[in-house]
């Protein structure tokens, strides 16, 4: 018998099977029982940590990466819920936090599961963050391993390039660095974003296929791969993959099939031992996964 998915069309299992330890590394949990932040409008519901456990059996991920939501602004307390939810052992947080969090506040995130701090600027609409304060927590979370993970679009990435350069932590840039389609590595934000991976710091989401594409599903997001591939290839130990559930940008009508989207990878990274090290070795390393659950490396 099928079975319905929450925020995701189709039932078919993916094509691809996932190996042991395989990590969703952005993904989302929205939640009512936690304070609301800006237009209700931006709410997601049957998008819970017990709605995402239905994804993770049809896709076969093990471990999970919670992205905090902008709807639920500062108070991390979703994301926190979600991970015990998930399983601390096997789940992870990037929470959002401004300059005048404490000391204390942080040490609490980080013994929660949280690894990381977001930057949601792509767009000013309820914007928790600003640039302004990119170096200055950067800083801080510097001092705790953490890394920020970058949801700008590519001007935006090019126009903050000297910013870049200067950050002592870890940077991820979400969904492909939202270059624009179909001509990805003719952007200056692709120099920028290759020339920082050179650090040794710098990390991809291969993710978000749906964003920027312009044949879209109908096309199998076929533009994609081009840059997905560039991607992997610059640095196949710093890049992850996410499934983007519940795919907030997404009207409900039109939700994509979360088994394509697996599938998808297939593509972008056709050598099954480096797909492993994108699904398994990489996350672990990234997310501060406990060394009891990593897999070795095949080479």
């Amino acid at each position: 018998m099928d079975v319905a998915y929450p925020h995701s069309s189709g039932t078919r299992k993916p094509a691809c099977i996932a190996p042991a330890g395989a990590c969703d590394a952005h993904m989302h949990v929205y939640d009512r029982r936690f304070a609301l932040h800006g237009s209700p409008d931006a709410m997601v519901d049957d998008a819970t940590a017990a709605d995402y456990r239905l994804l993770q059996q049809r896709i076969g991920t093990e471990r999970t990466v919670v992205v905090q939501p902008r709807v639920h602004g500062t108070d991390n307390s979703v994301t926190l819920d979600a991970i015990r939810t998930l399983g601390a052992e096997r789940t992870r947080g990037v929470a959002v936090v401004r300059p005048d969090v404490s000391d204390a506040e942080l040490e609490r995130l980080h013994a929660g599961g949280v690894r990381g701090i977001r930057f949601t600027l792509y767009t000013a609409a309820n914007a928790m963050t600003g640039f302004e304060m990119v170096e200055p927590l950067a800083q801080r979370v510097h001092a705790l391993g953490w890394h920020l993970q970058l949801h700008w679009n590519a001007d935006q990435i090019a126009g903050h390039a000297a910013l870049l350069a200067r950050l002592p932590c870890a940077i991820v840039f979400d969904h492909l660095a939202r270059l624009p389609l179909p001509d990805a590595q003719a952007h200056p934000a692709f120099g920028v974003v290759s020339r920082l991976r050179d650090n040794g710091r710098t990390w991809i989401k291969l993710s978000g296929a749906y964003l920027d594409s312009k044949t879209g599903a109908a096309g199998g997001y076929e533009d994609t791969t081009s840059i997905a591939q560039a991607w992997a290839r610059q640095a196949p130990e710093r890049v992850v993959w996410g499934s983007d559930w519940p795919h907030p940008t997404e009207p409900a009508a039109a939700k994509p099939d979360d088994a394509v989207l697996f599938d998808l990878l297939g593509g972008w990274v056709p050598d099954e031992a480096q797909r492993r090290r994108v699904l398994v070795d990489n996350p672990a390393l990234l997310y501060d996964f406990p060394e009891t659950t990593k897999t070795e490396t095949t080479e």
